[in-house]
């Protein structure tokens, strides 16, 4: 069944904001605030060992993910590394906070991560490089990709790399 127009542009504005989003969210990893110390410093204080590194695997992460994501390619794959940074996020950073963003909970994270899961199901419309090139992914294994490279990404990542701090 083809998408009408209407739903092929939607799933454009869908791509190009969380593409942007991603972008920005890199780019302030990278060159805002604190830099990369910074980021390497709040990394460090989530638990993560080479906090560094952290800091420069994420911002790959999202820097790469939204180029993705603007282009329509590899679309799963960029929703699989949204839903991984999210899930760290998520899980690191904002769990303990409870659910309102404005308290610094999951709320923000939650939504980003589910987009990223429904773009991974719906595709990336017709005005993507994945169209063109007839590679593009949806529906059930579009999801499941997302859901599998973004759950496997997190869970190697914390088992390697994250290290909790003991509750006094």
């Amino acid at each position: 069944m083809a998408m009408s127009e209407a739903s092929d542009t939607a799933l454009l504005l869908v791509r190009v904001v969380l593409g942007v989003v991603m972008l920005a969210h890199g780019w302030n990893h990278w060159r805002g605030g604190g830099g990369i110390s910074g980021t390497a410093g709040w990394f460090g204080g989530l638990g993560l060992t080479r906090p560094r590194l952290q800091a420069w695997l994420s911002v790959l992460t999202e820097l790469g993910a939204g180029i993705l994501l603007l282009a329509g390619f590899l679309t799963s794959l960029a929703c699989a590394a949204v839903l991984s940074v999210m899930l760290v996020a998520g899980l690191l950073a904002h769990r303990r906070n409870g659910f309102f963003v404005f308290k610094e909970g999951y709320e923000y994270v939650l939504v980003l991560g589910v987009l990223a899961v429904a773009l991974g199901a719906w595709g990336p419309g017709e005005y993507a490089v994945d169209e063109a090139a007839d590679i593009g992914v949806t529906g059930w294994t579009g999801a499941g990709v997302v859901l599998g490279v973004g759950v496997v990404a997190t869970a190697g990542l914390l088992a390697v790399f994250w290290r909790p701090r003991k509750e006094s």
